[in-house]
């Protein structure tokens, strides 16, 4: 049995939000590589999904201004973003509605830019008593310095920073939950790197389980080695 600490992100207490992951949002971030920052974001909004956690998606002057979400963010959460014209979306009735709608007081808060448009509804809703996680590499600031300041003044007032990985791991806990097992390993091997990796290298080196891709490797000649 996983044991539902409190102090542990759950997917029935937590409200995921993903606050203007948009095109002229991107261009600004220095501090994490623009691939990278989309691809942990990408990785977060599948963990939502495959735990079956809320999920609120919001964007700032869309049309005027920063553009259309990232497609790829789009096509996993499959919902109509919030459209604001603040930078701080708890200015937002709608978006606050939407929070408070849930009855959940955990957030889980990815946001471009951290300075800005984390910073703002992360303070606004820990003063109105909810639990805020940052997720510091989905969300990106105009510099370094601008970015790890923010967090620090988050983190002053009662924030905890988090991770993507941090966060797929966190809710399953547990290896033996095999409703999710297969959802975790796939966004493992799809996001996560060198542990990606290495799962796909134990299930076909070591399980013998079937390669994963639709064009697989067939070894073709090449010398057979005999190992002690």
């Amino acid at each position: 049995m996983t044991f539902n600490a409190k102090s542990l992100i759950n997917a029935d207490d937590t409200v995921f939000i993903f606050v203007d992951h948009q095109p002229q949002m991107s261009f600004g971030v220095v501090n994490i590589d623009r691939q990278q920052l989309k691809n942990n974001t990408i990785a977060l909004a599948k963990t939502a999904k495959l735990f079956g956690a809320s999920t609120i998606v919001t964007a700032v002057e869309t049309e005027s201004f920063s553009g259309y979400i990232w497609p790829e963010l789009m096509d996993v959460l499959k919902q109509d973003p919030i459209e604001r014209t603040s930078m701080n979306s708890w200015d937002s009735e709608e978006l606050v509605a939407a929070v408070k709608a849930t009855g959940k007081k955990k957030l889980v808060i990815a946001a471009l830019w951290t300075e800005a448009c984390l910073l703002y509804p992360t303070l606004c809703a820990i003063e109105e008593g909810f639990e805020v996680y940052i997720v510091t590499d989905c969300s990106g600031g105009t510099s370094k310095e601008a970015h790890d300041a923010a967090v620090r003044r988050m983190e002053q007032a009662g924030a905890h920073s988090i991770t993507a990985i941090n966060v797929l791991l966190e809710i399953q806990r547990d290896w033996a939950k095999r409703e999710s097992y297969d959802g975790v390993m796939n966004i493992v091997r799809e996001h996560f790197g060198a542990y990606g990796m290495g799962v796909d290298y134990a299930y076909t080196m070591v399980h013998k389980a079937p390669q994963r891709g639709e064009f697989p490797h067939k070894v073709v000649g090449g010398l057979k080695h005999e190992h002690a």
